[in-house]
């Protein structure tokens, strides 16, 4: 019995210690546990969502064009010669009829008093002619000459009749050679352009002026047969002017191609407001297909340690910084080229209390 306590002792004496050690270690268990559950409870976020989709983008084409009123008319002169006067300014307005320009007429004086001199050579031949004719033809009716002189006379007051017309020709060409010589405006409008001065030589064909009237606006443009092929007159286009965008409608397409640049002329009506001038430069957008394209609103978008992203919020509620690139800004949205699948749920508001792993709730999720 003596021997048997002496063996249990030990056994005793070491129970304290191991029940304080299981103690303890229960104790750090219970204390692990409760800050795992402590961590496993996200920090929750209010903010909006919205779930993403691609949509339709049109692929548009731009050109350079250039405003012009659709009333818009070149002067020049139907005459070669040196401008004698030209008193107009570039931004006079003129009433049609008035006197713009005029062109030296001492060449078409010279053929003026020619045609009429030829022109009163040939009515004395003729009045000459008639005499003749009279005379003979009392004459042939008593037998007094042969028929063959009588059919001589008739030629010649023929001919003279026939001369007469072709000088009296001559001279109308000539004097209206001469009003040409004084140029007028053919519209009440604006000197827009001014393309020579007094002194110049003048030549058909060769403008001098040009004036505007009053109408309504157009974009005049050179377009590509690869986007001209997919045009057509009554389509809406996109005009780019001043910070602003415009639809204007195609008017007229222009099928023959410009043999030195391959282009076709378009002309594009602007609306009555658009509250442009007359020779301003705009950019239009023509259409020319479409592609998908998947948009986020700009607030989205966040910079974190330099770094371009959004927020998406996984099937849980919990949002994660995803990196993007952005493309083109349209409006409100901007464009996402690489990050996104259309149907990720993204956060787009309170985004300054979002951080990755916080459980976003309380918004709406469309």
């Amino acid at each position: 019995m003596t021997a048997m306590n002496h063996s249990v002792l030990p056994l005793l004496r070491r129970a304290p210690l191991a029940l304080l050690l299981s103690t303890a270690l229960l104790s750090a268990c219970g204390h692990q546990t409760d800050t795992a559950q402590t961590s496993a409870a996200p920090r929750m976020v209010a903010a909006q969502t919205l779930k993403l989709a691609t949509s339709d983008q049109q692929n548009l084409t731009l050109l350079s064009g250039t405003v012009m009123s659709s009333n818009q008319v070149q002067v020049a002169s139907r005459l070669m010669g040196y401008i004698r006067t030209l008193s107009v300014k570039e931004g006079q307005t003129v009433k049609a009829g008035q006197l713009l320009f005029q062109v030296d007429p001492t060449d078409i004086q010279g053929q003026v008093a020619q045609a009429r001199a030829g022109l009163a050579q040939a009515q004395a031949n003729l009045a000459n002619a008639k005499g003749d004719f009279e005379r003979f033809g009392n004459l042939f009716k008593e037998q007094a000459i042969p028929k063959q002189q009588w059919d001589q006379v008739q030629l010649r007051y023929q001919v003279a009749q026939e001369q007469v017309a072709a000088a009296q020709a001559g001279y109308n060409t000539a004097a209206a050679q001469m009003r040409y010589s004084s140029v007028t405006s053919p519209i009440t409008g604006v000197v827009v352009q001014k393309m020579a001065n007094q002194g110049d030589l003048a030549a058909p064909g060769r403008p001098v002026l040009v004036i505007e009237g009053q109408g309504k606006l157009q974009v005049t443009t050179q377009v590509p047969g690869d986007v001209f092929d997919k045009i057509k007159v009554g389509d809406k286009v996109q005009v780019l002017a001043s910070g602003k965008s415009l639809q204007g409608t195609i008017a007229q397409a222009v099928p023959v191609a410009d043999p030195m640049s391959h282009t076709h002329t378009v002309k594009i009506d602007l609306p009555a407001d658009a509250g442009l001038d007359s020779g301003s430069f705009v950019r239009v957008g023509f259409a020319v297909g479409s592609t998908p394209q998947l948009r986020v609103p700009q607030s989205a978008v966040v910079d974190r340690a330099g770094m371009t992203g959004v927020f998406v919020v996984d099937k849980d509620g919990i949002a994660h910084f995803r990196l993007v690139r952005v493309g083109a800004q349209m409006g409100a949205d901007v464009e996402i080229q690489a990050g996104l699948n259309p149907d990720d749920t993204i956060v787009t508001s309170n985004l300054p209390e979002v951080e990755n792993g916080v459980k976003i709730g309380g918004g709406n999720r469309g």
